[in-house]
């Protein structure tokens, strides 16, 4: 009898995700002796009654390694940590569930688990793994925020995407005079719009890992103008957030989401702008999630697929509780245990910072 492996994707959409899927289920067929299924929404497929599980065979896997987004879909919802329950009195509650759900998957006999996703995502993986659940992770996120990895597929094109904007702004804001904001994903982190702004040639990034001054923002704007260039282009990050304040969003107005929603911050900044002062005209542009879908570059593709023949070998072998990494242009493991234990901020120090501000782009500070 064959072994039996479950896949889930939880999180965010992201750039990569089916060719990981693809990984797997191919390296399985190779390998011979394993079985591929996908759950639905991320664990709510195996939680839901009846369950939600499909079987990955070969052709319903072919060539999905060019589409965006998960065939196997995914959900902000349902953490198993913190499961939205409703009560008889119509309100909503939360309830750690995670021992039930490995005890569901275990009768289900799946002999183990993959768990594509971010940093929320992984942190769900160790907890299912110190209740007995035989998991390896795989580090999902444009956002590039696990510290484990130096790269996390899905990144590279969201980069791609907002060059590819930042660029068409460019020249709408040469020709009209104009103050361009430009602001991207990322969340907690800047590695998004730092790499737009040096790949599209920014004048300005402002990122969460340094706060910004506004009147060092408008010297900065002024400066250009002064010069007779007469147009600027900022990248800032949806994270974000002035020397004296906090970033701009709303936590979720949808049940078992806890995520705050980070947005606003470009209109926020070009408001901040005005009141001081500054003469050009000010536009905003919000990317938003055009970052998050579409066809994956080609090297997220290639990431995608050696981390899920990874994941794969390391079923074979036995070694749970891990998850896969990209260090030093090498497919490796840690514990996931380590993998959530460090966010992977950017450093203020890092060469692209230093690089930045080689280059005259200033961070506000």
């Amino acid at each position: 009898m064959k072994k039996k492996i479950l896949l889930a994707t939880g999180g965010g959409d992201c750039p990569g995700l089916n060719a990981v899927i693809r990984a797997i289920v191919k390296a399985a067929r190779k390998h011979g002796k394993y079985e591929v299924y996908g759950s639905i929404e991320a664990f709510n497929g195996v939680l839901s009654q009846p369950t939600q599980i499909v079987k990955l065979t070969p052709s319903k896997v072919a060539g999905i390694h060019v589409k965006g987004g998960t065939i196997l879909k995914t959900t902000n919802k349902g953490n198993p940590l913190a499961y939205p329950v409703r009560l008889a009195d119509g309100n909503w509650t939360t309830q750690d569930i995670s021992q039930q759900l490995v005890h569901r998957i275990q009768a289900l006999g799946f002999d183990a688990v993959v768990n594509i996703g971010g940093d929320g995502s992984q942190k769900i993986s160790q907890a299912l793994f110190e209740k007995g659940l035989n998991i390896i992770g795989v580090p999902k996120t444009i956002d590039n925020d696990l510290s484990a990895t130096d790269l996390t597929f899905g990144f590279t094109t969201a980069v791609q995407i907002a060059t590819e904007s930042l660029d068409r702004l460019v020249t709408t804001a040469e020709s009209h005079h104009r103050v361009m904001v430009m602001e991207v994903m990322g969340r907690d982190a800047g590695w998004i719009a730092l790499h737009t702004a040096l790949a599209g040639g920014s004048e300005i990034c402002l990122i969460p890992e340094i706060p910004y001054e506004i009147n060092k923002v408008v010297k900065k704007i002024n400066k250009r103008y002064d010069k007779g260039k007469g147009f600027v282009n900022i990248v800032v990050a949806e994270g974000a957030k002035p020397k004296e304040g906090g970033v701009v969003g709303e936590k979720s107005k949808d049940v078992g989401d806890e995520h705050v929603k980070l947005g606003g911050i470009a209109n926020y900044l070009k408001m901040q702008i005005e009141e001081a002062g500054c003469q050009a005209q000010v536009r905003t542009t919000v990317l938003g999630h055009v970052q998050r879908g579409g066809t994956p570059a080609a090297f997220d593709r290639i990431l995608a697929t050696a981390m899920g023949v990874k994941a794969f070998d390391m079923i074979v072998q036995g070694d749970f509780g891990k998850m896969v990494t990209f260090k030093n242009n090498e497919i490796s493991s840690v514990s996931i245990a380590e993998a959530v234990s460090k966010y992977n901020f950017l450093s203020k120090d890092h060469y692209l910072v230093r690089t930045a501000r080689s280059l005259g782009i200033s961070f506000g500070d």
